[in-house]
């Protein structure tokens, strides 16, 4: 193991932040939609029957019940892809990661190990705390009699994946609660669609002549329902599949310089 001091990664806290998250956006979601949405403004009479025409606020707020839940799915997406779009921003570093990897294997050729550190300092991020630990394991591999050529390049390999186990994970959090959120807001939509649809049925087959306004408000929650939770479920899925490939990018950078730097030891040695 480097004597050099390992990268502690992107230190995750213990404190549920993702439950904080979701309650938060469940309450702001309850408040529009009955403070806002809700607004005696937006309908025709005080029970709020009927909005006024053209009034959008008002037709949402028909969607019902289900309708805060969609909301509050559609806040959580937007609040964890603002995090995490800043988390694995900052996870490239200062600069451009095209750039400072071919920085790194350039001054690698070079065999100038400490500028190699130093470049990895100025860039800082995940990319560049795996770097240098390789960089460090590369200089004590240097200075070690003990061990044969092939081990030395191995215990470099390893230090590398030792400091993208400790890296690397943290990206990845909160990814899965997009993922879910993409298949549940579907569901979610169509039970309120499902919902809507009865409303508008058991409207119909009043005794008598059907109210058409029951009807129309069925089918209006029905639908309001299905878009609102499509859109949901639309914007997760490019954000999730967004921010996996911005990590498959890190992970490709780390893989690319592990193995020019594991590959450059054992050509300088031979």
């Amino acid at each position: 193991m480097s004597s050099q001091a390992k990268p502690q990664g992107q230190q995750k806290s213990d404190f549920p932040w993702a439950i904080v998250v979701i309650l938060t956006s469940l309450v702001v979601s309850e408040i529009i939609f009955h403070f806002v949405f809700g607004a005696r403004s937006h309908f025709m009479d005080d029970l709020r029957k009927e909005p006024v025409p053209g009034d959008y606020l008002g037709i949402v707020y028909k969607g019902g019940f289900i309708v805060p839940l969609l909301m509050t799915m559609f806040l959580t997406v937007a609040t964890f892809s603002i995090e995490r779009f800043m988390t694995i921003r900052k996870a490239n570093g200062s600069g451009s990661l095209e750039s400072f990897l071919q920085k790194i294997k350039t001054l690698l050729h070079a065999n100038n190990i400490e500028g190699a550190i130093a470049e990895c300092n100025r860039q800082k991020g995940s990319v560049a705390n795996v770097v240098v630990e390789g960089l460090h394991k590369y200089q004590e591999m240097e200075k070690n009699s003990a061990f044969t050529l092939e081990q030395k390049v191995q215990h470099i390999q390893q230090e590398i994946e030792e400091a993208t186990s400790l890296e690397l994970p943290s990206l990845e959090q909160n990814l899965p609660i997009l993922a879910t959120i993409a298949s549940v807001a579907t569901l979610v939509a169509l039970l309120g669609t499902v919902i809507g649809m009865i409303k508008a049925f058991a409207a119909l087959a009043t005794t008598g002549n059907p109210d058409p306004g029951a009807l129309a408000a069925g089918i209006s929650e029905a639908l309001i329902n299905t878009a609102i939770g499509i859109g949901t479920s639309a914007i997760s899925i490019i954000m999730y599949n967004m921010f996996t490939g911005m990590i498959d990018k890190l992970t490709y950078g780390i893989d690319e310089i592990g193995y020019s730097i594991a590959q450059t030891f054992a050509s300088t040695r031979k």
